[in-house]
């Protein structure tokens, strides 16, 4: 029997009120990074992510107190409870999805609009633009128990049988079912990862174009390139087994060292994986641009007579360091310091407490240790900071390129004053569970500065800095 959020009529009236369709999930960087760039522009804040508030801080307190197989079950049970079932795919509406996207932004106009990849950089480039972005890529967790992380093949076919009505009632999404046994060992134990990128805009979005953004207003398209070697299961249907972190492509095919401690560690009996033979590169699931949109977008601003611009880099962190060195550019213009880092992990970021305690902020993918090479990059070639302060997203898995949390630490040697991790308890790492509230009331208690927000930047101070700037970032403004 079919709930009545499932109802295609019913989701579209619930999405009205920016309540989301029930096959969303909440834990992911399209949905959270939608919600943390939509807070800002209505003038809030973004506590628990966006979806959890800060009273429930004690129950997550409580669980870091709890034995490391609870926590993990409770782990597993939390993600899976926000999977739906494979015989309710055939109920998700790619424009329900887009209906409640643009319901999370006020109705107003804006001098631009962003369209494509996700990024915690652009939720802070979007904040100082007054710049709604509305994501490609979206997730349905689909529920899948007692499903052996470790056999690829399997899932690969199990997933064959159960997409193609998603597939049949949305022709304008491309699945690309993505399958970690690295980073995602305890989340699969219960569901499966399908992750969809719009081909079109549909008619939501253009909808939304047309009310709130004036003729001859900007559309940025933002394009990350990264790519992964993918297996084609049919038309518009693609499997990826691994993903960006800690482990390379190399090493989720044919196996290392590294891979074959890890499957030791979680007692299970092979060396390496057994997937799926790639037949290809293809667009990233998470973070990677489908360009089959950048056509429609086009035509569309064209009739509009709308600007086009593309932000182009090759790996989802590549913004970090522009929006950074725009954020120290912008305070120092505002008379202020400058000399606070904040430093996000995936979807554990603040837009508005950055602003608010004058902290420059520079966001990172995952708790990995490419994550870990470009803060320490990043830190290197620019100018000291006196405080740093970094926020460490836990996925209660000791995977393969996971740094310990002494690495993580010497971070904060580079500061000449201060370094303190932020809502972290460094001995339950990477078991720290309370970490996803406490990123938010850790900081406010943290950081006891206050500045006032400043308004908004615009495209032209934008496209100064772009220009004094020069190469400096592996960022294209094309």
């Amino acid at each position: 029997m079919q709930t009545p959020l499932f109802n295609r009529n019913m989701a579209s009236l619930a999405a009205k009120f920016r309540i989301a369709p029930p096959y969303i999930a909440n834990f992911d960087s399209g949905s959270a990074m939608l919600r943390a760039t939509a807070a800002y522009l209505r003038g809030e804040d973004f506590p628990g992510m966006g979806t959890t508030p800060p009273a429930a801080e004690p129950i997550a307190t409580l669980i870091n107190k709890l034995p490391q197989q609870v926590q993990e079950f409770i782990y597993t049970l939390g993600s899976a409870g926000e999977a739906i079932l494979p015989q309710q795919l055939s109920d998700v509406s790619a424009e329900v999805v887009s209906q409640w996207m643009v319901s999370q932004y006020p109705q107003r106009q804006y001098p631009a609009v962003a369209i494509g990849s996700a990024s915690g950089a652009l939720v802070h480039l979007s904040a100082a633009l007054d710049m709604p972005w509305l994501p490609q890529t979206f997730m349905i967790p689909v529920l899948h128990p007692e499903m052996n992380p470790d056999n690829p093949k399997e899932a690969m076919e199990w997933g064959r049988q159960v997409a193609k009505p998603l597939l049949d009632a949305n022709p304008e999404l491309v699945l690309h079912h993505m399958y970690d046994p690295n980073q995602d060992r305890l989340t699969l134990r219960g569901m499966d990862y399908f992750r969809v990128k719009r081909l079109r805009l549909g008619e939501t979005y253009k909808r939304f174009l047309e009310n709130c953004l004036p003729r001859g207003g900007t559309i940025f398209i933002v394009e990350c390139q990264r790519t992964w070697p993918t297996t084609q299961v049919s038309d518009r249907h693609i499997f990826q087994f691994g993903a960006l972190g800690g482990a390379t492509p190399e090493e989720f095919i044919h196996g290392s060292d590294r891979v074959a401690d890890y499957l030791e560690r979680y007692n299970v009996p092979k060396r390496q994986w057994n997937p799926p033979t790639p037949d290809g590169d293809r667009p990233e699931a998470e973070w990677g641009f489908e360009p089959s949109l950048r056509n429609d977008i086009e035509n569309f601003a064209r009739d509009r007579g709308y600007q086009i611009r593309r932000i182009v880099f090759q790996e989802p962190e590549h913004l970090s360091p522009f929006v950074a060195e725009l954020y120290r550019h912008w305070y120092k213009q505002r008379g202020m310091l400058a000399n606070r880092l904040l430093v996000e992990s995936f979807i554990l970021l603040e837009p508005m407490w950055a602003l608010r305690t004058g902290s420059v902020p520079f966001w990172m993918k995952f708790n990995m240790q490419p994550s870990l090479e470009w803060i320490e990059n990043y830190l290197e070639n620019t100018d000291p900071y006196d405080e740093i302060y970094m926020i460490l997203f836990s996925h209660g898995v000791d995977a393969v390129g996971l740094p310990s949390i002494e690495s993580w630490r010497q971070v904060f040697r580079r500061a000449r004053k201060r370094g303190e991790f932020i809502g972290v308890e460094e001995d339950k790492f990477p078991r720290n569970f309370a970490t996803l509230i406490r990123y938010y009331t850790d900081l406010q208690r943290v950081i006891p500065s206050r500045y006032p927000l400043p308004g908004s930047l615009t495209l032209e101070q934008l496209d100064r800095f772009v220009q004094e700037t020069g190469d400096r970032f592996p960022v294209n403004w094309e």
